[in-house]
């Protein structure tokens, strides 16, 4: 009797075996594919607009007889990127409508507006950009004395660093500081034979990524 229920609990087992062998077999999950992510690129034209607070002094007779000038400026902006690794180079102008002026007595000095033709050139960490700038600036100056007023455009050069950050593929913002020298021109009015400007502006502006 020992040996039929031997047999029998040996011809349970064997059973058992063979149809766990036929169930289906469950596979591992299969590990999520890796998600890559392009980092941002900024070579392509832009086009935007600025906005910042400027402040500075005349030169020449104009620094002794009008001093220092201060205001706003509003502006549109323009220009073309190209990276290379992490480097960016570009070029980029603006022309801005000013509001920058300054008074002793009866003498003053207004900026009506002020424009650049510049180099930019940074370092980019995906949508971060710390740049340097530098060109030509130029604005429109207005002299006022006892005897008259006269206007003219002033040339000088521009220098500044600032950094952008791209929120968008297409939209990004800056904060820059750019100081702009404009060189002296003859007024031939009375306490002010000649006048210049050296301006520093803190601006910001937004631009848009073509």
């Amino acid at each position: 009797m020992f040996k039929s229920l031997f047999a029998g609990a040996l011809v349970t087992v064997i059973a058992g075996s063979a149809m766990a062998a036929d169930l289906p077999r469950r596979s591992a999950a299969n590990a999520p594919s890796p998600v890559f992510t392009r980092a941002f690129n900024w070579t392509g034209l832009y086009a935007g607009l600025n906005a910042g607070y400027d402040f500075g002094t005349m030169s020449k007779s104009a620094k002794d007889a009008i001093g220092n000038v201060s205001g706003y400026s509003v502006g549109g902006t323009v220009g073309y990127n190209h990276q290379m690794g992490q480097f960016v180079v570009g070029a980029e102008g603006d022309l801005a409508w000013a509001d920058v002026d300054g008074a002793t007595g009866a003498n003053s000095a207004k900026i009506n507006s002020i424009g650049t033709l510049r180099a930019r050139a940074g370092f980019a960490a995906d949508r971060a950009l710390v740049y340097a700038t530098a060109g030509y600036a130029g604005g429109n100056v207005k002299v006022t004395t006892a005897a008259g007023s006269s206007t003219k455009w002033e040339h000088g050069y521009a220098v500044g660093a600032g950094i952008e950050y791209a929120f968008t593929n297409s939209i990004s913002a800056k904060t820059e500081y750019l100081y702009s020298s404009l060189s002296s021109k003859n007024y031939n009015l009375t306490a002010v034979d000649s006048a210049g400007a050296n301006v520093s502006a803190i601006r910001t502006g937004v631009n848009f990524k073509f």
